[in-house]
């Protein structure tokens, strides 16, 4: 069972509010960690902090714009007729998980979330294949709303229309909802930043919380031993690595000496001449100190370093 609120008239400022007060579809993928360009720890500070932020790039724009140009092509190819859902659904039962889907089908007990990507991103979709933060946003769906089959549709820009039909999965729901209901209620309703995962977006989410540090403050570095000096043999792998792909490279220049470009069958290598201009700031700032002040941008960020005491 399911809420339904009504979206008619609710403007993009309210309605990332109201993404706010719950896990909606594309979070799903960031906190089972099957998002490439997401985390938990990302999710997590969207749904605790005040910010509302508009986020607006040529990627987002393109998506919204070609939503029902995909949902036309997938009509086309299965003869399924769609329809706008001007509603947020909220599960009733797991009042935590809400679902701002793109189109449901007329007759049957069905939506269908509407994607554009880039030609780039053609071998992932390849084969029958779909990215698995897509697979997690559609079944997460199906939890939320009831519906027994969800279709992915998919225009890959100057490739080729495609699209995925998914099923009810009581075992893949059933797990699903399990870590949602961790994440909300152990992380989300606690304020208790859940554990980075490796990724850029918690990098990127570390710098925000902890972007200054208080000088001269220090504590006891408790129960980090073992991770620090396995981070100390995965840096000695990764020298290992890429001194060998150093040398790969210093061969393959080697052969090509004056060339510009090699191929083969399986590679094409290109070794070309690159023009640069940088500014000599320390020229500048010996010889014109007031204009290095003028125009000088002072960054602030916070260098991690690790020592063998």
């Amino acid at each position: 069972m399911f809420e339904k609120l009504s979206l008619s008239g609710v403007s993009n400022i309210e309605w990332l509010r109201l993404r706010k007060s719950g896990i909606g579809g594309s979070d799903a993928g960031a906190i089972c960690g099957v998002n490439p360009y997401s985390s938990a720890m990302k999710v997590f500070q969207d749904k605790t902090s005040e910010a509302v932020e508009e986020q607006d790039s040529e990627a987002i724009r393109i998506g919204h714009d070609l939503e029902e140009y995909v949902a036309q092509r997938f009509t086309e190819a299965t003869g399924l007729k769609v329809r706008k859902s001007n509603f947020m659904y909220r599960s009733v039962e797991h009042p935590f998980m809400i679902a701002d889907v793109d189109r449901l089908i007329v007759g049957e007990d069905a939506g269908v979330e509407c994607k554009t990507t880039s030609a780039y991103n053609a071998d992932k979709w390849a084969d029958g294949n779909i990215p698995l933060h897509y697979v997690m946003q559609c079944y997460h769906y199906m939890a939320v709303t009831g519906k027994k089959v969800w279709y992915i549709a998919a225009v890959i820009l100057g490739r080729e229309f495609t699209y995925r039909r998914l099923e009810w999965d009581d075992d893949l729901i059933e797990q699903l909802i399990s870590i949602e209901a961790d994440f909300w209620n152990n992380h989300v309703a606690k304020g208790v930043i859940p554990p980075p995962d490796g990724s850029r977006a918690c990098d990127e989410v570390l710098e925000q919380y902890f972007h200054t540090a208080k000088k001269a403050s220090a504590i006891a570095l408790v129960g980090f031993d073992e991770k620090l000096r396995r981070r100390e043999e995965i840096l000695g792998f990764i020298s290992e690595l890429q001194e060998e792909q150093k040398q790969i490279e210093q061969e393959v220049k080697l052969f090509m000496r004056d060339n510009e470009l090699a191929s083969s069958d399986s590679f094409r290598v290109s070794w070309k001449n690159i023009d640069s201009t940088k500014l000599d700031t320390k020229r500048i700032k010996e010889e014109c100190p007031e204009l290095y002040a003028d125009y000088g941008k002072v960054s602030h960020s916070r260098r991690f370093e690790v020592r063998v005491a």
